[in-house]
């Protein structure tokens, strides 16, 4: 057989994730109904604009995943990245979640995460190059 790497075209990528998510499940059953949960929030000021958000989802088995929180620097400090995270936590624990976890840059807000009771599991120094990456989880106990 001969093989060969190409470049992915339209829709190779949702295929190839479609795949790993169906042999995921073949070795951990779901435990949600939804496989992919979004969480997305925004805060937005009196004009209609953006001025802190997060995207974040919940996975195939009631754990949550923290993609983006981003507040707009003039808001920054007022307390609005707590709310942000309390809402979205708020409403995975309400759809089942006992983890949340997300990852963060040295130069972002890993005190910011700490102080909210997540901890640092893991930490990928030198990425990018002189600045370390911190992986932080949340549990919950969910009887």
């Amino acid at each position: 057989m001969k093989c060969k790497i190409e470049n992915c075209k339209d829709g190779d990528a949702e295929y190839i994730i479609d795949r790993l998510v169906e042999y995921n499940l073949s070795q951990v059953p779901a435990q949600q109904e939804v496989l992919f949960d979004t969480l997305d929030k925004k805060i937005t000021d009196d004009n209609g604009k953006i001025i802190a958000g997060c995207v974040a989802k919940m996975y195939c088995w009631n754990v949550a995943y923290i993609d983006t929180l981003w507040v707009d620097s003039e808001y920054r400090g007022k307390g609005l990245g707590g709310e942000l995270l309390a809402e979205i936590e708020k409403t995975a624990k309400a759809r089942g979640c006992y983890l949340i976890h997300l990852d963060t840059f040295d130069f972002q807000a890993k005190e910011f995460y700490e102080k909210q009771g997540y901890e640092v599991f893991g930490v990928l120094e030198d990425c990018p190059k002189k600045h370390c990456r911190y992986y932080l989880k949340k549990l919950y106990n969910i009887c």
